[in-house]
């Protein structure tokens, strides 16, 4: 059983319909003893961070995910949570996130007149093998909706990065912590791949 965890701030319904067309067996968390169980657990995530976070917090996710992380359970992250799986964000203030991966959530710099937020298909430009990216080309587009972006901390921790006026972490994973800047459930192909192969990780997951 697949969890994804619902505390008010992701959006859900496209995320659960491309994980149940892809056959998993998914049950909406919409309180912490609802992540009991699961094989997977994925957090999604829109709108923004010191909210999101909030709402995780006072809903009580914050401790039984770690633990679960703890346990061995895979953990995904989907746009804004990916950036909560990092220690803190400046967007609209300094906010803490979960600290599973170090490193902070900063703006996306205006180069060369590019527009933010950063909207549309760009490329994923793989910087090293992992099982969340096994069969998806180097250089393959993903969907993307986004003002912010995570500078990691450790190299070793960024599976793809892409290119929007500078560089930016894309694709994280360590241990069985992993996260994607793009939205999957709007990436065609590429997204339902990166899905499968959250799917079919062994309950131990790894980055690489």
């Amino acid at each position: 059983m697949i969890a994804i965890v619902d505390y008010g701030a992701g959006n859900l319904r496209s995320v659960r319909n491309a994980l149940e067309y892809l056959g998993a067996d998914v049950r909406t968390a919409g309180a912490p003893d609802e992540l009991a169980g699961a094989e997977k657990i994925v957090l999604p995530g829109v709108g923004a961070f010191g909210a999101g976070m909030a709402a995780l917090r006072e809903r009580g996710f914050e401790g039984p995910l770690k633990e679960a992380v703890e346990a061995g359970t895979p953990l995904l992250g989907i746009c804004l949570g990916l950036q909560y799986l990092f220690e803190s964000s400046d967007e609209m203030g300094y906010h803490t996130g979960l600290g599973l991966l170090r490193g902070r959530v900063t703006r996306l710099p205006e180069e060369d007149g590019l527009k933010i937020p950063h909207i549309g298909w760009n490329s994923l430009n793989i910087q090293q093998e992992s099982l969340l990216l096994a069969g998806v080309p180097d250089q393959a587009y993903a969907y993307f909706v986004h003002s912010y972006a995570v500078v990691a901390d450790d190299p070793a921790d960024v599976l793809a990065t892409t290119d929007y006026g500078v560089p930016f972490v894309s694709v994280v994973g360590r241990g069985n912590v992993f996260g994607i800047q793009c939205h999957p459930e709007k990436s065609q192909g590429v997204g339902l791949r990166i899905l499968k192969n959250f799917l079919e990780m062994p309950a131990n997951g790894a980055a690489a």
